[in-house]
């Protein structure tokens, strides 16, 4: 009998201690093996490129390019490519954006060594690989009234401490067009102050610091 196929899989990562750590717990296994590791988001579409990998595990967060552009630029190349994301950060719209951007997994930094082998394995046969508690969430986040581009733009800077005034000068629009984008925000969010808003916007992963 021949033996199964090892699958081949690309890490990225910005930490080089979570790479290793990663590395080690992958290349115990007889039918997996760790072909290539990326440090952002840029490195990891060129490094797909050459090596296309069976599966991808992609952090979120990263200098020069984060991972929902990279899966977004990955997918959009190839259909096939099959990617899980492992971050720290379990707000719903970090996991709606990375799903939404191609990705067929979604794994938190916190889970066991043998919850991420059976991701692999799972999204390597084609399947989704998404826990329970993700699922909520990600169910939970369909309800929400969706920001626009606009609003997110307001919404970020809100969390950064500006002004009205200031926001107006940043994005080059009025006073009062701000005030009306943050009460939509307000209303959409179910926040009653900017300072709410800002709170709520980093706990689900909308803005960030």
């Amino acid at each position: 009998m021949s033996q199964p196929a090892t699958i081949q899989v690309l890490l990225v990562d910005d930490h080089a201690i979570v790479q290793q750590g990663l590395a080690a717990i992958i290349n115990e296994e007889s039918d997996m093996t760790v072909i290539g590791q990326a440090k952002n988001g840029v490195e990891a579409v060129q490094l797909f490129r050459q090596v296309q990998p069976d599966v991808t595990l992609m952090d979120l967060r990263m200098p020069q390019m984060g991972g929902v552009e990279a899966i977004t630029a990955i997918c959009t190349e190839f259909n096939t490519a099959r990617i899980i994301v492992l971050t720290t950060y379990d707000g719903d719209e970090d996991i709606y954006r990375g799903l939404r951007a191609g990705s067929k997994g979604y794994l938190l930094k916190d889970c066991k060594p043998h919850e991420l082998r059976t991701a692999i394995r799972t999204v390597h046969e084609g399947l989704q690989y998404i826990p329970p508690h993700v699922g909520a969430k990600l169910a939970q986040r369909m309800t929400h009234p969706e920001l626009t581009e606009r609003e997110l733009e307001v919404l970020q800077l809100v969390a950064q401490g500006m002004s009205n005034l200031e926001i107006g000068a940043a994005l080059s629009i009025t006073e009062s067009t701000v005030k009306s984008n943050i009460n939509r925000i307000l209303s959409k969010l179910g926040a009653k102050d900017r300072t709410q808003a800002t709170i709520i916007a980093l706990k689900r992963g909308i803005a960030s610091l």
